[in-house]
């Protein structure tokens, strides 16, 4: 099988033993132990966790991970679990949920448990869960049509900031490409940056998109020191369409970029791959192989 990876076959499964078809995975035996707590966003494995929550989240604890951020929070449940039950859930296979990814809820104003809807209770919930921080996930289209929403944004985030620090979370705003594309002649970038509380609004960068968007992370992180202390680690193909690929087998040095953990202010990362080409828990697999591999 060709997973197309910079290191060889019988490195991979001396480092990850989970090169093998997905049918197999139950009779795997664990990875070795990483050097440090890698996690996942569960939003890699959507349609798995729809299709079996226990059973998936057994396989990404048996893999090796040990953190995981949440996403899809809706009604005051993750996955149609209470936070009590979903943390027990996690807490059996060895897992914490440390961080969580929330709408802004402006396209979707009905929508409870967003920045602008039942913030609180989002807020109270995720504290019940154990999570240490809560991230504004995405800006759909409609929410930003001007760069005057950005200022508009700056403002919520304060505020949802403001309410997440009463209850010991740390709030910020994860990116894609798009808020690094002018707009009304601005980044909206610089306007999350400069118009929000630092200590307020941290910033989870996502690697590949900043990396597709033409920024180079560690500038960021020189630019805007200690405040990145979640990232979304994830491979660009060295393709044409810069499709998404499996950590360690694209074009992004993460050599680099991890060398610079420090000054980004960086406490957990989390592997993400928005889509997978493989199954996206072989895919998984191999990020955390990789990942292991360098001593993260």
């Amino acid at each position: 099988m060709d997973f197309n990876q910079k290191i060889s076959r019988k490195s991979f499964l001396r480092t990850s033993a989970l090169a093998l078809s997905i049918p197999l995975l139950s009779r795997i035996p664990a990875m070795s132990k990483a050097p440090s707590k890698i996690g996942l966003q569960l939003y890699t494995l959507r349609d798995a966790l729809s299709k079996d929550l226990e059973g998936t989240l057994k396989q990404v604890a048996k893999i090796g991970y040990k953190e995981v951020e949440t996403f899809g929070y809706s009604d005051g449940k993750f996955f149609g679990k209470t936070p009590k039950e979903f943390k027990s859930l996690l807490s059996g296979l060895g897992l914490s949920a440390v961080s969580g990814h929330y709408g802004a809820g402006i396209s979707a104003p009905d929508k409870k448990g967003t920045l602008s809807n039942d913030w609180k209770r989002a807020v109270d919930d995720s504290a019940e869960l154990g999570q240490k921080y809560m991230m504004c996930a995405y800006l759909t289209p409609d929410e930003r049509k001007s760069i005057d929403d950005y200022k508009k944004y700056a403002v919520l985030f304060n505020k949802s900031g403001e309410i997440c620090k009463a209850a010991g979370i740390q709030f910020g705003y994860h990116n894609h490409d798009f808020e690094f594309q002018k707009l009304d002649g601005e980044l909206p970038y610089d306007i999350i940056t400069k118009d929000t509380d630092a200590a307020l609004v941290k910033l989870e960068l996502d690697l590949y998109w900043a990396v597709r968007a033409g920024l180079d992370p560690v500038e960021l992180f020189k630019q805007h020191p200690g405040r990145f202390p979640l990232w979304h680690v994830k491979d660009m193909e060295k393709s044409e369409d810069k499709a998404f690929a499996e950590v360690g087998t694209g074009s992004i040095d993460f050599a680099k970029i991890f060398a610079a953990r420090k000054t980004a202010g960086m406490t957990h990362f989390f592997v993400e791959q928005d889509v997978c080409k493989k199954p996206p828990l072989e895919s998984i697999a191999i990020s955390y192989g990789n990942l292991v591999k360098w001593k993260v």
